[in-house]
């Protein structure tokens, strides 16, 4: 499978992900799942099954792009081929995270789970920069 990949140095200073070429995602024709450090490939591969809407071809390619990413960043990677991440994309995502969201107004968690992400955020940014 040809890649179409490439390691792209300037993320950490680019704003959002429309600023991002094509080839720096692991499934570059729907732009989902951006591979721009070590820490993105492992979400790449955690989130692979998240994925949907895509053929075969495209998670064949998806996983070449993950797999040449991972060598470059130096992430280990134990799966051999795409169908070893899961093909079961979870099609009700958005109605259950909208759920979630509720369950957590509804007990008064939802500024704290924000403020927890945003601090998460923040001390990830952080580290990153030092």
């Amino acid at each position: 499978m040809q890649t179409t990949w490439k390691p792209h140095e300037a993320h950490r200073t680019l704003t959002a992900q429309s600023d991002l070429p094509d080839s720096v995602f692991a499934f570059p024709n729907q732009r989902k799942e951006p591979l721009t450090d070590a820490s993105h490939v492992r979400n790449a591969v955690a989130r692979f099954d998240q994925v949907i809407d895509v053929s075969d071809d495209d998670r064949a390619l998806a996983f070449a792009n993950i797999e040449k990413a991972a060598k470059y960043y130096n992430v280990d990677l134990s799966e051999t081929s795409w169908r070893e991440l899961g093909v079961h994309p979870q099609h009700h995502r958005k109605e259950s995270a909208a759920k979630g969201v509720a369950t957590k107004r509804e007990r008064g968690e939802l500024k704290k789970a924000a403020a927890k992400g945003a601090a998460t955020r923040k001390r990830e940014r952080e580290e990153r920069d030092d």
